[in-house]
Parts: C-alpha cells; structure tokens; sequence
C-alpha cells in the first residue's frame, strides 16, 4: 500500500504524509511521565461516590459492556445465550438495562446479529488476524468485509505491534485506514471501527499514546486497550494515558473518538474507578456507551450482584444469574 492514503482530516495531510513526518509528529507528542499517570491513576482509584451516584454508575456500567466471548470452543448455542443475557442482564428486573454490545469472532456474527434482532444491543466482531495482527493486508481485509457482510455493527481490530514497535507508523497508519474502508457497507452505512493496541505488548506509556494519536488519525472510532488475550491487559494508568489523548484529540480537531478498556475487569468497584477517571481526565461527556466502553466477559455479572445488593439490602449469590 502507497503512503499516500486517504486524508481523514485535513489538520494532519502533512503529518501523515510520509513515514518521516509521521515519526516527527509521533515522537514530538508530550513524553508521559510515568511516575505521575500512576500517582494520579491510583489517586483516583481511591474516590469514594455516593449511594446514589454508585446506582447510577452500576446501571451506566452496564450500559457500557461488550459482552464477550472469544474462545476456540465458541458454539452457535453458547452466542445466542450470550446475546439473551446481553439483552435481558436480569431476566427478573424489567429495569435492568441491556448491555451496550455483545463481542464475538467473524463466524459467530451473524449468529449474534440474528439472536440480537432489533433490541438495539449491537454485534461487535473482532477480525484483522485477532489477536496477533499478523496477516497479509489482504486477509484481514476479507476477515473484516466477512464481519460486516454478517451483520456486524462495530469491528474490533488489532494493530500490528511488530510494525509498531519497528517504528514503522506509516505501515499501521495505512492498514487502520484500509480497515476502516472494508467497514464500509454498499448501502452507505459503515461499521464502527475500533482499534486494539495490546498496551501489555507495547512497552511504554509513550506508546501507547503515540499509538492512539496513530488510530485517531487514521480514523478510529474508538480506541482500546487489549484483546484479552494477552497480560497485563488494561490497567488505570494505561487508560488514563488514552483518555488524555482523546481529550486532546477533540481539543485540537473538534473530533471525538471512544476508549474501550477490555481484559481484566471483573467487579463493579473496578469499573466504578474506571468511570471516575472517564469523568475527571476526559470529561463527562464520555459517560456514554458510545463513547466508553467496558470489554468483559465476568464483569457483569458482579454489577448484576452489586445492582441487587442495592435494591434489595442483600446479595445474591454469584449462581443466581447465568454464567458467562
């Protein structure tokens, strides 16, 4: 592929112009001190919310997760089990709201599409060689077009980490842009594009937020820590550091692009703290599904068990609601 790829936005035609340019912007960012994004994530960390903020926050949580299962052993039954609870969390609480997006592999999304229906929970498909990344270009355009054909809604794809990490930004600017043009649809609709970094691969925290300026030019709609595949996977300090650069995205383009935390996350009190920073380094208008999401397969159902503990004064134990 030529580095002459498609201008997403005009701001960044000289940046993204060459290998060079691009090295220059990436490596010109703001070095993260990291000795305070982990002073600040744990900080943070320790906030204390109120009762009825923390219902409110159980019930947002729950909004934000992309329930997921990414398994070898994945079957079609266990997909439309998935999507039922996706859509319905607590069968026996009418005002229990649905998750925002049920995750799985390429094959598994017209399984999830047909379950899902018009409930408005979304199919998210994870493709481009998931979850290494190495492919020819070619294949992981055919495994995203193959997601989107099927129905998918959002596709989760991964960077190259080898590229990256060999410096070779233009090569993983090129492939995210390709990617987000396979997401296009012939009826004009696209599929939301999120991009995976794999933080626990990439070293630093410069990285991580020279990754995001990377995606977020190329076109992402959302940013996201990890497959889940791989430890650690997201931490606080690694999502302050996205959060930062989306903040500053939108302050120097107008634009706004998602995060999506995903792999590690199981309880209520973690996704509370992951609210928290949402609120204070980006801002509330980031408290939306649309904008952040949880990626998690076991954390719902401790927000179910924290969601009932606060209706009903007592806690129900892990086996009352379905097993993910």
């Amino acid at each position: 592929m030529s580095s002459t790829s498609t201008i997403l936005d005009p701001a960044f035609e000289d940046v993204t112009r060459s290998e060079a340019s691009l090295r220059r912007f990436l490596h010109g960012l703001p070095g993260v001190d990291q000795v305070g994004a982990e002073a600040r994530a744990a900080g943070l960390a320790t906030r204390s919310i109120k009762t009825s903020a923390k219902e409110f926050a159980l019930d947002l949580a729950i909004r934000m997760v992309d329930l997921t299962t990414l398994e070898g052993q994945d079957t079609p039954g266990k997909v439309r089990a998935l999507s039922a609870k996706a859509m319905r969390p607590d069968p026996s609480d009418p005002t229990c709201p649905a998750t925002a997006a049920v995750c799985v592999y390429p094959d598994m999304a017209g399984i999830a599409k047909q379950a899902l229906g018009t409930s408005g929970v979304h199919v998210a498909a994870v493709a481009t060689a998931f979850p290494s990344g190495r492919a020819a270009l070619d294949i992981k355009l055919a495994d995203t077009r193959d997601a989107v054909d099927a129905g998918a809604d959002e596709i989760d794809m991964v960077i190259d980490r080898g590229a990256f990490l060999a410096g070779r930004y233009q090569h993983v600017y090129d492939e995210i842009v390709a990617v987000r043009e396979a997401c296009h649809r012939e009826n004009g609709e696209s599929a939301h594009l999120k991009v995976i970094f794999e933080t626990g691969e990439l070293q630093t925290y410069d990285n991580v937020r020279r990754a995001s300026w990377l995606a977020m030019m190329a076109g992402a709609h959302f940013i996201k820590t990890s497959t889940g595949k791989v430890q650690p996977a997201a931490t606080l300090p690694v999502t302050l550091v996205m959060l930062q650069a989306v903040r500053d995205f939108r302050e120097t383009t107008g634009r706004m692009v998602g995060v999506k935390p995903a792999g590690g996350i199981r309880t209520a009190k973690d996704a509370i703290k992951y609210l928290v920073m949402v609120n204070e380094v980006a801002g509330e208008d980031w408290l939306d599904p649309d904008w952040f999401r949880f990626g998690a397969s076991t954390l719902l159902n401790d927000l179910l068990m924290q969601r009932t503990k606060m209706k009903t004064g007592r806690y129900s134990g892990p086996d009352y609601f379905t097993l993910d």
